[in-house]
């Protein structure tokens, strides 16, 4: 589970380890991820991971790391995600959350099916949000690398609708191994929302959900691991909904498949800037 240090990524954590699972929990902050462990018990089935989501490199150690465990991924939850309104660059030369909400998930992801980390009838489940329904697919808006192109809302709407596209290449190109899924949580009170989103928590906070029912549609894709439909398709609430609920966001230049190019391409240019910084 990425994104395991707090909100939906901790409740799945926390519910998965109580059903039984053995969890590798993944977030940034290592002090949250040891709370997480404390909080459980048979801690030993709860492995924290500490790791930027923010870094390709940093995903790509981690992806070392589990190689080197020999871990074996029944489920992975893409659940790792934040807003920024502000403009920030990582060292790497790509804008912050870009890289949160969707690289580090592709590295992740095609690292460990490359490396034959997937058990058997794994399933890979992509967190979006309902903030998806409002963006269509642009591949260089939501990868803006001046403050100047950057809107915080945009992007993070753009994110979570690439990581449907994201959803059908894989499926796409796999052909269910292992499956992938994408799902919506609900509205959520979470920190992420009352530190990014403070007016829509106000407005609406009698209808928000918990973590622990947001985290739900993941919990039960990742034990039922239903067939994947030819036309995709986001879960909410144990249901299989339409991706689109306006037209707008159907008109677009790019398709999953150059979606998919599109990051690879990023994950290159990472690589690059890599190699050139490194000490001699």
């Amino acid at each position: 589970v990425t994104g395991a240090s707090g909100g939906i990524g901790a409740a799945i954590a926390r519910i998965a380890h109580a059903r039984g699972a053995h969890v590798l929990a993944a977030a940034r902050d290592p002090d949250k991820l040891a709370g997480l462990v404390r909080a459980v018990q048979g801690s030993e089935r709860m492995q924290p991971l500490c790791v930027d989501f923010s870094s390709v490199s940093d995903t790509r150690r981690l992806l070392q790391d589990l190689d080197a465990r020999g871990a074996r991924v029944d489920v992975l939850v893409n659940n790792v995600g934040l807003l920024l309104d502000r403009f920030e660059r990582t060292p790497e030369g790509f804008e912050t959350s870009f890289v949160t909400n969707l690289l580090s998930h592709h590295v992740l992801t095609e690292g460990l099916r490359s490396s034959g980390r997937f058990a058997e009838g794994a399933a890979v489940i992509n967190m979006s949000s309902g903030g998806m329904y409002g963006a269509p697919l642009r591949l260089s808006e939501m990868a803006a690398t001046r403050a100047t192109d950057h809107d915080g809302m945009a992007a993070y709407a753009m994110h979570k609708r690439a990581q449907v596209e994201l959803t059908r290449a894989w499926n796409r190109r796999w052909q269910g191994q292992p499956r992938a899924y994408v799902m919506h949580p609900g509205w959520v009170d979470t920190p992420g929302v009352q530190t990014a989103l403070p007016w829509f928590r106000a407005t609406l906070r009698r209808f928000l959900r918990s973590a622990d029912e947001a985290a739900d549609t993941a919990l039960w894709l990742g034990g039922t691991r239903p067939p994947v439909a030819a036309d995709g398709g986001i879960w909410l609430d144990r249901v299989r909904d339409p991706e689109h609920a306006f037209a707008m966001t159907r008109q677009t230049t790019a398709d999953a498949e150059q979606l998919h190019a599109f990051l690879d391409a990023q994950v290159e240019a990472a690589q690059s800037t890599s190699v050139e910084g490194a000490t001699p």
